[in-house]
């Protein structure tokens, strides 16, 4: 399985609410969307505004994101330091995935994914805080879930 892929659940398995037919029901946007959106949009403005960087939801921002991520790793920030930082990364990454292919987001026990229209779960957030330890991309990711779209 690729690396950069969570896993491939079941709708009944990730599902936050029940729909009327009594089949599991994704929770979509805007309820699932909602918190990322958000820390995704925070990200963009943090980064205009503190580091004077444009992030502008293109696959090409992402290499900015992970050199970003990079430096704040050789600065030595304990990951403890920069979560809050990092959620907004992969948030950023994921809603880049959401915009270029018509993926959801998905959430469930606190929980967010990016659900692209061939199935497959993908995990930005994750994805950030293992670039920050050094074994992940959100270049990659978008490019991996991007492929087919």
């Amino acid at each position: 399985m690729n690396a950069h892929v969570t896993a491939h659940v079941t709708a009944d398995t990730t599902a936050a609410a029940t729909a009327p037919d009594g089949t599991a029901a994704q929770e979509t946007r805007p309820h699932a969307a909602a918190k990322p959106v958000r820390w995704a949009a925070d990200a963009v403005a943090t980064m205009r505004e503190g580091a004077r960087v444009r992030l502008d939801y293109s696959a090409q921002s992402l290499w900015r994101v992970d050199r970003m991520i990079e430096e704040i790793r050789r600065e030595g920030a304990p990951i403890e330091a920069v979560t809050g930082v990092l959620r907004g990364f992969g948030a950023y990454a994921g809603e880049v995935v959401v915009r270029r292919t018509g993926a959801e987001w998905w959430a469930t026990g606190g929980e967010h994914w990016v659900r692209t229209p061939d199935g497959r779960l993908w995990d930005p957030i994750e994805e950030a805080r293992r670039s920050f330890l050094g074994h992940g991309s959100l270049r990659l990711l978008c490019r991996d879930a991007t492929a087919d779209a």
